[in-house]
């Protein structure tokens, strides 16, 4: 149950050691089971606790295990051995020490390096672990360190405290069971979503002394890293309750704008989610180690050719002529067995042993400084960027860390960024920049020839502090939107109207001053932008929405919210003013609101607002287009029973009510569109640009909505109007998405030529009728457009311009083109990742200048991290800024965090 559906009136009434615990569950490992407030039952099932481990050593293992990856460099293991040999009197005219101290040096530079890295992360661990907690026990609250919280346990959260586990959640401070969490460092997203108790546990509240009797049972799925997926069900007294991901507060999750909550552990330590999605550290080796690896290899075989020649030669100067020198210097008969006989096979062992003799006298040709030579070069480098004025960032006074001193040399030789967009690319801080009203066009400045002025910083921006509710942040520069707001005009103040209404913005109130806490930064500018302009969003509850306007406040009745997904592209809110009349107010992605816009509907007006949509999506904004009508009061009555009834559907419930939300959001009024900019960080276009001079391909990785994610590409020129086509791969089953693998395919075959791109031969067949089937008009190969906002739509009315095979195609004719671009979901990614088609994605990916991946979970991030880098000889780099982002920065050659 999504927010809006919370906030409707229509939505329906232990053993082991610690850290390494098995995750047993009931049998076959598909179920787990679970008791709340009952450690003694759950003790049985040997769950892991709540403790986390990201350091590579400890104690015992640093010294074993450190010495074993150190071995892995040949020259420390030929030197080892060298030094093993060294040992043994008869071949060794060199005391071992010799070569014993400058190893020893060298492995005790490496790991004290090691060790230093790796005493942060068990720092960092002991910070996590040792946080406090509150547990429920024997009606009271008792402090817990986070690591000695167990499954089962109830525990108790409080505003802007981090969620210890992954946690049912029972009770909260708010009405009807709300809460909202920021999971940034789950997802990247740093907009609140909504979450809500089950009205049967809601009712405790927080009395400890219900909470402390409270022996609920759960049964639910095994330990998994899907973040948007829980399935299970609660039992307790008579009642059995099914539980899904709305009611699941994630470990990595902030509670934010609600005093308490409380939960009890479904899953602990490495079993929850975020650690699932969190990779193991890895020893990585540069390219230069493989390169040294590969020199020394060949030095050494040189230095056993040598010592071969030089072997071969001594057995001949033994029989020819030392062996009739031995009463002068006999040889040694502890190792020569009847020496006296001087025959081949004592001149043979007497070579043998000097073959090692050879290669300690020759081990100089293997140079030991080598090592110590790069490991100081490392280490002064990284000392260099640590006190790189260029890197230092005055804003936030972040100088950069160099937290690694072995993979500094890499950094000169990535073919490969991939990058997180939400807190990486952008600041995630959205304004309200443009609109289109009744199609006429506000937001620009135009000079005395009317000519459009470019607005810059001593630009002068509207005076709004006639309006008590104004924020001095706001800045807009069209004076003629704020005076036809204030004249009256009828389009004007119902567009401010449904801005200030549909939206499932929650406000509070902080030192006396109206905030807002909205679940997409989109919702917050443009209720921010209404409130600006006079139309000001005070308060709502479960059934009621009030607005303030010039003054004056109107009062709503909220009947029902129309969700938003990515199927509908839009949401809709259905209220009541105090006179009886019932409004549909919409707003949505450009091509979802125009096929529902009434029949009657000006031309001139709908010509003219694609055209602005077009003009703004030009430019790099977001575009939502709004809508609205009347509804008869008969006819949402017999509407509503019918949408109440889908809503308590147990199976299929998100596709019935979309039916449902089909027959009433249509024959609406057009009344104009919206144009967001989510600003970028600091010289990310420019950045962009030099790293595609450089011929650095850059893959964006993001658990953002598709339709954002594109946005964003343009923004900072990674995607481009002059590219020939961007390719978009949103196929929900297998099937579709290699269909359309096969359509991208045949589509660059046909353009850049079939040498050119490698692939295996199952790809390389032609589609069939059948296969063209699978691919909608706009799930296929199109080319971008300027205009849209949402989806593949994202940057306009994407054309499908089919030809004979299905596939739509550019025109080869079109100069100044710049290549192709990759889109592609999370739920595609699925299919594309699996055996049979990663080699056909991989190929396609590689062949375009950008590729986005979007909805994706920090695994799949991961994952397509880890493709490239086992079938292409490229160096990659992974940047990112919060937890979502830590097992693609583990996976890649290298890894850039962004504090």
């Amino acid at each position: 149950m999504k927010v809006s559906e919370l906030l409707s009136r229509c939505g329906g009434g232990g053993s082991g050691k610690r850290g390494r615990r098995k995750s047993s569950s009931l049998p076959g490992s598909t179920q787990r089971h679970l008791r709340a407030n009952d450690r003694k039952f759950n003790e049985q099932f040997k769950y892991a606790d709540n403790f986390i481990k990201t350091s590579k050593y400890n104690i015992i293992t640093f010294l074993p295990k450190n010495l074993f990856e150190q071995f892995q460099r040949l020259a420390n293991f030929y030197f080892l051995v060298l030094m093993i040999l060294q040992l043994i009197p008869w071949i060794s005219s060199i005391v071992w020490y010799s070569t014993a101290i400058p190893l020893f040096f060298v492995l005790a530079f490496s790991a004290a390096k090691d060790a230093y890295d790796d005493i942060q992360r068990h720092r960092s661990d002991s910070q996590v672990n040792n946080r406090i907690s509150y547990v429920v026990k024997s009606g009271q609250l008792v402090e817990e360190k986070w690591m000695n919280v167990k499954v089962g346990d109830i525990i108790r959260m409080e505003n802007d405290q981090f969620v210890a586990a992954d946690l049912l959640l029972l009770s909260t401070s708010e009405p009807h069971g709300l809460c909202y969490i920021e999971t940034a460092e789950l997802d990247g997203e740093t907009n609140l979503k909504a979450r809500q108790a089950l009205p049967e546990t809601f009712e405790m509240g927080d009395k400890l002394s219900l909470i402390s009797d409270f022996r609920g049972e759960i049964v639910c799925e095994a330990p998994n890293n899907r973040l948007n997926q829980f399935e299970g069900k609660l039992s307790f007294g008579s009642s059995t309750l099914a539980l899904d991901n709305d009611k699941m507060l994630l470990r990595g999750c902030v509670l934010r704008n609600t005093r308490w909550c409380y939960g009890v552990v479904v899953f602990a330590g490495k079993d929850t989610k975020l650690m699932m999605n969190s990779g193991k550290t890895k020893f990585k080796r540069t390219s230069l180690d493989r390169f040294l690896n590969i020199l020394i290899m060949g030095i050494v075989l040189f230095l056993i050719a040598m010592c071969l020649m030089c072997t071969i030669l001594c057995g001949v100067w033994e029989w020819t002529t030392g062996r009739h020198f031995t009463i002068y210097m006999d040889w040694d008969r502890t190792i020569v067995p009847k020496a006296d006989e001087k025959s081949s096979q004592q001149i043979a062992i007497i070579a043998f042993l000097n073959f090692f003799s050879y290669i300690i006298l020759l081990n100089t040709v293997v140079p030991i400084s080598l090592y110590v030579s790069v490991e100081i070069i490392r280490f002064v480098h990284s000392m260099w960027i640590n006190f790189d004025s260029a890197m230092y960032y005055k804003q936030a006074d972040i100088p950069a860390r160099a937290r690694t001193t072995t993979l500094n040399e890499e950094l000169g030789q990535v073919q490969y960024i991939f990058s997180d967009k939400t807190g990486t690319l952008t600041q995630n801080i959205m304004a309200f920049k443009k609109c289109s009203i009744n199609g006429r066009s506000y937001g620009d400045l135009y000079g005395a020839r009317g000519e459009i002025v470019e607005i810059t910083e001593s630009t002068q921006v509207i005076d709004f502090s006639r309006n008590k509710w104004y924020e001095s942040s706001f800045k807009f520069y069209d004076e003629t939107l704020l005076e036809d707001t204030r004249k009256g005009l009828h389009e004007v103040t119902e567009f401010w109207r449904l801005l200030a209404l549909c939206h499932t913005v929650m406000p509070e109130r902080k030192n006396g001053k109206l905030e807002y806490q909205a679940q997409s930064p989109d919702e917050a500018a443009l209720t921010s932008a209404a409130r600006n302009f006079g139309f000001v969003f005070k308060s709502r509850t479960a059934n009621t929405i009030t607005i303030e306007v010039n003054g004056m406040e109107e009062h709503y009745d909220l009947l029902c919210i129309l969700d938003f997904n990515n199927v509908r592209k839009r949401m809709s809110v259905i209220v009541r003013n105090t006179s009886g009349d019932i409004t549909l107010y919409c707003k949505g992605a450009d091509t979802m609101i125009m096929e529902r816009i009434s029949s009657t509907t000006n031309e001139l007006l709908k010509t003219a607002t694609n055209q602005h949509l077009d003009k703004f999506a030009g430019e790099g904004l977001r575009t939502l287009c709004v809508a609205w009508k009347k509804i008869d009061a008969d006819y949402f009555a017999d509407w509503q029973k019918r949408q109440k009834a889908a809503a308590l559907e147990m199976y299929n419930r998100q596709e019935k009510l979309d039916a449902i939300y089909e027959e009433i959001e249509h024959d609406m009024m057009l009344l104009g569109a919206t144009a967001i900019e989510d600003k970028l960080q600091d010289g990310v276009p420019e950045t962009i640009a030099k790293l595609a001079s450089a011929n650095i391909k850059i893959w964006v990785l993001t658990g953002d909505k598709q339709e954002t994610a594109i946005n964003i590409g343009y923004s900072c020129r990674l995607l481009t109007e002059n590219m020939r086509e961007v390719f978009v791969i949103d196929g929900e089953t297998e099937r579709e998405v290699e269909v359309q693998l096969k359509a991208v395919k045949r589509r660059l075959e046909q353009t850049l030529g079939s040498d050119v791109v490698r692939g295996e031969d199952t790809y390389n067949a032609r589609l069939t009728q059948a296969d063209i089937a699978f691919i909608n008009p706009s799930d296929s190969v199109a080319k971008p457009q300027k205009g849209s906002q949402q989806n593949l739509d994202a940057r306009g009315a994407i054309e499908n311009q089919s030809h004979g095979n299905g596939l739509s195609a550019a025109d080869d004719d079109e100069a100044d083109t710049e290549g192709f671009a990759l889109v592609i979901n999370g739920h595609s990614l699925t299919h594309a990742l699996k055996r049979n088609l990663e080699k056909t994605f991989l190929d396609i990916g590689c062949l375009c200048q950008a590729v986005v991946c979007c909805r994706v979970t920090p695994l799949q991030k991961a994952m397509v991290v880890d493709l490239v880098r086992r079938h292409k000889k490229a160096v990659t780099l992974s940047v990112g800024d919060g937890a979502n982002d830590v097992s693609m920065i583990k996976t890649a050659h290298i890894g850039v965090g962004i504090s």
